[in-house]
């Protein structure tokens, strides 16, 4: 946590000027620019990540999706405890207009390729992703995010997202830490430990 602090707190310091621009036109995308510098410190150059897998990959995620999320962390409504001390922070300095660009910016991003893993694993998590989990009335995850996991409007991508954050979030889904995520509650409550991260590791492999 006192990591997290740190880099908020350098985080912060480095969006400062970016305060004052936003309420300027930006020019010829430098303003877009110097903030996707700040964010490629956790989320990697172009939204590609980093060897720290807790943070997610943003290319190719739809734009309507980062937007929503980036006001969710504005408005301090996204409140998971290893996210909240920075992106709170960074978020606060972002208005409206400099959103919108940061969603098409990683929108239109190459997509992350994926990586192998637990092949049992992955083969559990694919029958999920694909057909759901009938008997419990969970619903086939590529319902809502795309037939490849490639993200639909206000649904991410999930195709070569890094495991450790998808399984993280799927258990935040469970707790008021998200509320806006009333969908995905009703989805996981009925979900084993191990049906999560399945589902985890299949979507990082896409």
């Amino acid at each position: 946590m006192k990591s997290h602090r740190r880099l908020a707190a350098l985080l912060v310091m480095a969006m400062a000027p970016l305060a004052a621009l936003a309420q300027e036109a930006p020019s010829d995308n430098d303003q877009i620019r110097r903030v996707v510098h700040v964010c490629s410190a956790c989320h990697g150059e172009g939204g590609h990540g980093t060897s720290n897998p807790i943070f997610p990959r943003l290319a190719a995620q739809p734009a309507d999706y980062v937007i929503s999320q980036l006001k969710a962390f504005r408005d301090e409504k996204r409140s998971e405890r290893d996210t909240r001390a920075y992106m709170w922070g960074v978020s606060a300095l972002l208005d409206d207009s400099t959103i919108e660009q940061l969603g098409t910016y990683y929108s239109q991003q190459s997509p992350p390729p994926g990586h192998a893993g637990d092949a049992t694993l992955i083969a559990k998590g694919r029958a999920i992703f694909q057909d759901g989990l009938p008997a419990r009335n969970v619903r086939a995850c590529k319902s809502c995010h795309g037939e490849l996991g490639e993200g639909v409007t206000v649904f991410p991508r999930l195709a070569g997202q890094n495991a450790p954050y998808v399984y993280s979030q799927l258990k935040v889904f469970s707790t008021r830490l998200r509320p806006h995520g009333t969908v995905m509650a009703a989805e996981v409550r009925s979900m084993s430990n191990e049906e999560l991260r399945a589902v985890a590791e299949y979507v990082q492999s896409k």
